[in-house]
């Protein structure tokens, strides 16, 4: 894949690509980015636990052939969401955004609370604040 093929916004640099594993880019992902243990486990894991399974004669041993591709067209349909769901992030128009923001920030402060006297019952509640309790003077 050109950097000129590239679009816009796609989350990993040109110039970053090619170091990345394999597997990923054999799938040409663009917005997942698994590291090379996680692309081991996804290619070498899956012919590991197809070669297990077909060993204790759960599955044929055609598994050994089709799990591997399974899981390559799994993380490429993620893959695909992940770029529908950047894409569709992308039309909210900035107010919208802004006003998301705004309602999903933490209020930091005090609130006034209006108490309904029948809302706990057997407790006195009143405006005025409490004083300190007297501590026993020794000298008494």
């Amino acid at each position: 894949m050109t950097g000129a093929n590239r679009p816009a916004w796609a989350t990993i640099p040109v110039d970053e690509a090619r170091y990345r594993p394999l597997y990923a880019r054999l799938l040409g992902l663009r917005f997942v980015n698994p590291g090379g243990v996680l692309c081991f486990l996804f290619f070498e894991g899956a012919i590991a636990l197809a070669v297990l399974l077909a060993l204790a004669e759960l599955v044929s041993w055609w598994a050994v052939l089709v799990l591997p591709v399974v899981v390559a067209a799994m993380v490429k349909l993620n893959d695909m969401v992940a770029a529908i769901v950047v894409r569709s992030a992308a039309l909210v128009p900035e107010q919208e955004r802004d006003r998301f923001r705004r309602q999903m920030e933490p209020v930091v402060g005090r609130a006034r609370v209006e108490w309904v006297s029948h809302s706990v019952p057997g407790v006195v509640i009143t405006a005025d604040p409490v004083p300190p309790p007297r501590r026993a003077n020794p000298s008494d």
